[in-house]
């Protein structure tokens, strides 16, 4: 058992592809229900968030698909489907902004990071996203790249 003064190691996985892909209107902070050994993957850092992304269901909640977490290890014959949709939980203020948002045409919401906050709860932060074009692609390397410059001198 670990000790109390014992710090946990800090989780925080990143979808590095979406601030390429995706220019970012808005990010909320969304809890995300689990199950089974899916927490102990997490902490591992067995996840995937490339191909994620988020729908309304017809019931008004918010889930997120095609995020991978891999079954843990040492589970038994009570592991995790890994590629499983998982409820997103905010509050109703929340959900309805992103629900009138979200049907404006080319808008999606896709899954940004996640992490582990101090009180140990799974956490998602998703960005209400707007697809870049190529010549925007390529603006944004060459800003990137003009800046490094910048830096070494």
């Amino acid at each position: 058992m670990a000790k109390k003064d014992d710090q946990p190691a800090i989780i925080n996985i990143r979808n590095r592809r979406a601030s390429h892909e995706y220019t970012f209107l808005a990010k909320y902070d969304a809890g995300i229900m689990l199950q089974g050994t899916e927490i102990k993957s997490i902490r591992a850092g067995d996840v995937n968030l490339g191909d994620g992304y988020c729908l309304f269901h017809s019931d008004g909640s918010l889930w997120i698909h095609q995020v991978r977490i891999a079954p843990y290890s040492l589970g038994t014959y009570n592991n995790h489907d890994a590629m499983r949709e998982r409820k997103l939980l905010l509050n109703k203020r929340e959900l309805k902004q992103l629900a009138g948002k979200s049907q404006d045409q080319g808008l999606t919401i896709i899954p940004l990071r996640l992490f582990v906050n101090d009180r140990g709860f799974a956490k998602v932060e998703i960005a209400l996203a707007q697809g870049k074009k190529l010549y925007d692609k390529r603006n944004d390397l060459k800003e990137k790249a003009q800046k490094r410059d910048m830096e070494r001198m």
